[in-house]
Order: C-alpha cells, then sequence, then structure tokens
C-alpha cells in the first residue's frame, strides 16, 4: 500500500512541479526541485518519526530501497536524490535535513562533485558550509560521512576521490560530531575496485555493494562514541 500510494504522490508531484507557465516567462524550477516537491508530500501522507536515523545524499541514498530492512532496529528517512551535490544539499538544508530533527544523520555525497569537475577545496568548503548549518540548526547532532565510493565507470577519477576522502578523514579527526567511515578499503578486491559489487552502469551498487556498506554503517553506528542531538533524548 505504502509503495502505491508513493508512485501516485511521484506522479502528482512530478506533474504539480513541472507544468509549463502560459506565457513561458517564468524561470525554470531549481534542479531537484520536483524530487523535493515529493518529500514534502511524502511526509505529510506518512508523518516521519522525530529522531530517526536519516541517511541524505545522491543516488547512492536514493536507490538503497531496502534500506528501512537493512537496518530494521532503528527508524530511518530516506531523502536522497540521484545526482545531488552537497551544494544541492545545502540548497535544500531546511527541507531534506533540518525539518526532521534527526538523533543522527549518514551522509553521501561529493562524489557527483568531483564528476562535475570541482575542485577538492570547492568539495571541501561546501560540506563545511553544511557542518555550519547543521551546527546552526540542530546543534551537536553527530554526522557520519561515508566516503566516497570507488566504482568502474569513474575509475580516472580514483586519484581525486581518495583525496577529498582523506580530507573529510581529517576533519572527523578534529570534530566529535563527525565520524568518518572508510567503505573504499572493503570494496576493493586485492587492490582493485571489484566489478561484481556493481549494476551494468558500473557506477552504482548491487545487492553486494549495499551489503558491504550495511555493514560498515551499522558497524559505525554502533560503536562510535559520539555527540548527541539536543533534540532527542
Amino acid at each position: 500500500m505504502r509503495a502505491s500510494v508513493l508512485a501516485f504522490v511521484t506522479l502528482v508531484g512530478c506533474a504539480a512541479v513541472s507544468v509549463k507557465p502560459v506565457k513561458g516567462e517564468q524561470m525554470p524550477p531549481a534542479p531537484f526541485a520536483e524530487e523535493i516537491h515529493v518529500f514534502g508530500m511524502e511526509d505529510e501522507i506518512f508523518p516521519p518519526e522525530q529522531c530517526s536515523t536519516l541517511f541524505v545524499g545522491s543516488s547512492s541514498i536514493r536507490f538503497w530501497f531496502r534500506l528501512s530492512s537493512d537496518f530494521p532496529g532503528d527508524h530511518v528517512i530516506r531523502r536522497g536524490f540521484g545526482g545531488a551535490t552537497i551544494a544541492d544539499i545545502n540548497r535544500y538544508f531546511d527541507r531534506v535535513v533540518e525539518r526532521y530533527h534527526p538523533s543522527r544523520i549518514v551522509f553521501y555525497a561529493g562524489e557527483n562533485d568531483l564528476n562535475a569537475g570541482g575542485t577538492i577545496d570547492e568539495v571541501v568548503g561546501a560540506f563545511r558550509k553544511f557542518l555550519d548549518k547543521k551546527d546552526a540548526a540542530l546543534g551537536a547532532t553527530p554526522i557520519y560521512y561515508v566516503s566516497v565510493k570507488p566504482s568502474v565507470a569513474r575509475m580516472d577519477e580514483f586519484g581525486l576521490q581518495e583525496m577529498l576522502n582523506q580530507r573529510i578523514s581529517s576533519m572527523a579527526e578534529a570534530r566529535a560530531d563527525l565520524t568518518f567511515i572508510d567503505i573504499v578499503t572493503p570494496m576493493m578486491k586485492d587492490g582493485v575496485i571489484d566489478p561484481e559489487l556493481y549494476i551494468s552502469d558500473r557506477l552504482h551498487m548491487n545487492e553486494r555493494g549495499y551489503d558491504i556498506w550495511r555493514v560498515e554503517i551499522h558497524d559505525a553506528l554502533e560503536s562510535r562514541i559520539t555527540t548527541t542531538s539536543p533534540y532527542c533524548p
């Protein structure tokens, strides 16, 4: 029933956002406006639990269809939109992060930023802006940054990805509210990207890839002693 309702919401939401103005003079909607509108409709139909674990990011979060069953002991909210950069998450921060007052945030973004030509300093700067927004709105709510994943389709960007991961990892060492989760090491096989973890586009993960993420993220959530949200007991 929920899946059917969400499919309907998606159709209605897209129709509502995509209607063209009569005179054609209106500016086009902001990137991902349709997806964000659908999130809002979903929240109205199925109000999310306060103090849930929020998973936010790009397509690797969006396509994690079994997220709830992978974390059965948690109330989880999945707010991934495909192609999103950190700047996109910052743009919609109040609608995909702040409004939920989560107990903790699992964050995956940065991969598309590099693919779009962003420099390491620019991507790190965007993440610092996210942290500033989080601090202002959600205080010490902990963030778990999932490292940029390797992929066959973006093998030529692996060096940049590693540099970004190292920068974020160093930031995590200096902040009690930030945990860095390394998923690169377990996704490699004998030091090489394991092609068996991806679907046919060689970019997005299959079940085996998500199995690795589930284990690494679960371990981090369970074992890392970190800060707590001011909104949650």
